[in-house]
């Protein structure tokens, strides 16, 4: 017995049948997914650095402000 069974109305999606889950068997759409996916976590690190750069550049300022005003 196949462990696989076909989807209904889809080409390139089965059902496993021991997990329930819906599974792509598609290959070259799995790694346009997977591509998005690294783009998208990329992005995400990138955005995470520039957050905690402007923390740290925040963090400057009013360490300047701070000794600014002692001065006065």
């Amino acid at each position: 017995m196949s462990r696989y069974l076909k989807v209904e109305g889809y080409t390139s999606l089965v059902r496993d049948s021991k997990s329930q889950a819906i599974v792509n068997s598609n290959k070259s759409e799995y790694e346009v997914y997977m591509k998005r996916k690294r783009e998208r976590d990329s992005n995400n690190d990138q955005m995470k650095a520039a957050v905690r750069e402007i923390n740290s550049l925040k963090a400057e300022i009013l360490e300047i402000k701070k000794l600014l005003k002692e001065k006065v």
